[in-house]
């Protein structure tokens, strides 16, 4: 059963803890970019990113953007590897 995943071929993991509560306690602008991700990020691993960014330096205007350049890194790896699993279905 995929749920509102929809097809990828991206991997799935399972998390342990309450994800919603984990949510909750992210900043609100973190939480703001979360809630327009293309992809399910979990609370964990968006707050892991967010706290090295801002540890490094950056504001949180860069670190939301170095957030979305992820996100579109992994959306072009799964486009490849949808579209390569599709043409040697043919």
């Amino acid at each position: 059963m995929n749920g509102n995943l929809g097809q990828s071929s991206l991997g799935r993991r399972r998390r342990s803890g309450d994800p919603m509560a984990a949510y909750d306690a992210l900043p609100a602008q973190l939480r703001c970019w979360l809630s327009q991700a293309a992809l399910p990020w979990s609370p964990k691993s968006a707050k892991r990113i967010w706290s090295k960014s801002l540890a490094k330096g950056l504001s949180p205007e860069q670190t939301l953007a170095s957030l979305s350049q992820a996100e579109l890194r992994t959306l072009a790896r799964d486009r490849q590897s949808t579209a390569f699993y599709s043409q040697s279905q043919d």
